[in-house]
């Protein structure tokens, strides 16, 4: 799906006279992650999911998700995606884009930057083997779930970690961060279009 079409569904989204500068479909990077806001509600856990079977099931299947399993996977195979304490910029960000349990579909992350705001969006529903007009209702579906203030981004580049050259790193004034990747598969221009949309570089 290009990113054009979610540009074009962003301008019907923004406010009146607000220019759309960059959009990128990306993810929250994997990895251990800042903690969830402090008036969050808080998925259900099952003891029997918790431990290694929790890990193992991880692993298997990203839709499901056991939070302690989670953790310790996150942090072993991927390190830190993201710092900052409850109710953070970054905490909120991330909690923003979380599945709903129980997550029985999939949709798109996308990152825009305007003249005045950072958005992340989602889009409708996505399939993995999917028609043309499948992706054009899942781009149809895109909705603003979170905003911030330009003035509340400290800075943004992309640089490379672990193996993953093409890793979008948000830093906010109150002092936290979330980074954002692609897949290795596709192109870093979108994110770099991210980056220099909102640190001016």
């Amino acid at each position: 799906m290009a990113d054009i079409s979610y540009q074009e569904r962003l301008t019907q989204l923004v406010e009146p006279g607000e220019q759309v500068l960059a959009v990128a479909k990306t993810e929250i990077a994997h990895g251990a992650l800042p903690p969830d806001p402090p008036d969050a509600e808080r998925p259900q856990a099952s003891g029997a999911g918790a431990g290694i079977g929790g890990v193992l099931l991880n692993l298997i299947s990203p839709l499901i998700s056991f939070p302690a399993a989670d953790r310790i996977v996150d942090r072993l195979t991927h390190g830190v995606a993201g710092r900052g304490a409850p109710g953070s910029l970054a905490s909120t960000l991330q909690h923003s884009r979380r599945p709903v349990p129980p997550a029985i579909t999939l949709d798109d992350t996308v990152l825009a930057v305007t003249d005045r705001r950072l958005l992340v969006c989602a889009s409708g529903p996505v399939k993995l083997w999917s028609s043309r007009a499948d992706d054009e209702r899942a781009v149809a579906g895109t909705r603003v779930v979170w905003s911030a203030p330009r003035a509340a981004v400290a800075d943004a580049r992309v640089g490379w970690h672990r193996l993953n050259p093409k890793r979008l790193r948000v830093e906010f004034t109150d002092g936290s961060w979330l980074a954002f990747t692609v897949p290795i598969a596709e192109p870093g221009k979108p994110l770099r279009a991210i980056a220099s949309a909102l640190s001016g570089r």
